[in-house]
């Protein structure tokens, strides 16, 4: 798939197919698109906690925010909760500061995800000091970002934004629209060539 369509295809999608599986394997080949990314100083210092059980992802749900725009929607319901997550961390012995690293990671590893036919969302909405105990982190492992995972069973639509209103919204069949600011709005050129 071209790169372009890859990106389109990459929504936040918050409402999945609870009941497909996602192996073990496809979570670990995710990961190793991120071990394959770029790194700032190239100091590596991020680990991955994977998880693909009930018992595991019910727990992380628990400590997750949903769609801070969406102000009367609590999260995607039972039967549409993501199949997986990855827990991106940063190993503080490695180094303190990572600079941009989950974020290059997080696309990275999404992208993948749409190639593998999944979407997925990234939730820095965390109780990181409830998610890390029960991940039992020792204190060097670092919350950065959770990624939800799973098969998309949500409608999202990407459409221009005609005012500066950003705010993502769900209209009465429940898809979600997104509006985009226009390319030449993103280009600063002071410049005349």
């Amino acid at each position: 798939m071209e790169l372009i369509n890859l990106i389109k295809q990459n929504r936040s999608y918050r409402r999945f197919d609870q009941s497909f599986e996602i192996p073990k394997q496809n979570l670990i080949q995710l990961i190793n698109l991120a071990r394959l990314s770029a790194s700032a100083r190239n100091q590596q210092s991020l680990k991955y906690f994977i998880s693909n059980t009930p018992e595991f992802n019910s727990k992380i749900f628990l400590c997750l925010g949903w769609a801070g725009y969406l102000t009367d929607w609590n999260g995607p319901k039972e039967g549409e909760h993501p199949s997986a997550y990855i827990v991106i961390l940063n190993d503080t012995t490695i180094a303190k500061n990572h600079f941009c690293d989950e974020g290059i990671a997080a696309q990275s590893i999404l992208l993948g995800a749409v190639e593998q036919k999944l979407g997925g969302c990234i939730i820095a909405s965390v109780n990181k000091e409830k998610l890390g105990v029960f991940l039992n982190l020792p204190d060097n492992l670092e919350i950065l970002l959770v990624l939800a995972l799973g098969k998309p069973v949500e409608k999202v639509i990407v459409e221009p934004m005609f005012t500066n209103d950003y705010q993502y919204w769900r209209d009465n069949n429940e898809v979600h629209h997104v509006p985009k600011r226009d390319v030449d709005e993103l280009i600063v050129n002071f410049f005349d060539y």
